[in-house]
């Protein structure tokens, strides 16, 4: 099977009603698995949305193929830090790729002096990224959640698998 081509881009306020669309419609199945509809993607407000794409600290990617919006990512940085959360595919796109794509699309957007990259996500889906990166749990609620991280090459690159 081909992989879709995919343009990846920084969201602007204007693509913010169609970024929750995705989202809630991404994260409706985690929480189901997990029997709680009030996790934060299903609970933000579209205000709130915009709010946060306006932070200069930071940097939300989507993933298009054609003029549909099928997945993004948000990049939150803090000092030397950046942390990766909200990665979403929409269901019928899920593994082909675009995930990986819009992880791959990162490090330009971090500063120069970023030297590690955390990732929050679900414990479940910790299973995605291990390769990639080492991690810590922390509970929050019912759920558990799992920080990873990844310290990043000269110049803040991904260094290669080996």
């Amino acid at each position: 099977m081909d992989a879709p081509e995919v343009r990846i881009d920084v969201v602007d306020s204007d693509e913010a009603g169609e970024l929750l669309t995705l989202r809630r419609a991404a994260f409706v199945a985690e929480a189901q698995e997990y029997g709680d509809p009030f996790i934060p993607p299903l609970t933000q407000t579209l205000d709130e949305l915009r709010a946060d794409l306006a932070r200069t600290d930071v940097v939300t990617l989507a993933a298009w193929v054609a003029h549909r919006m099928v997945g993004s990512i948000r990049v939150e940085v803090e000092g030397t830090k950046a942390t990766l959360g909200r990665l979403v595919v929409v269901p019928d796109m899920q593994g082909k790729g675009i995930g990986t794509q819009l992880l791959l699309a990162i490090p330009p957007y971090l500063p120069p002096e970023t030297s590690e990259v955390w990732v929050f996500t679900a414990r479940d889906a910790v299973h995605n990224l291990a390769d990639a990166y080492e991690g810590e749990n922390e509970a929050l609620g019912d759920l558990t959640y799992a920080y990873l991280r990844r310290i990043l090459g000269a110049g803040g690159t991904l260094p290669t698998q080996g």
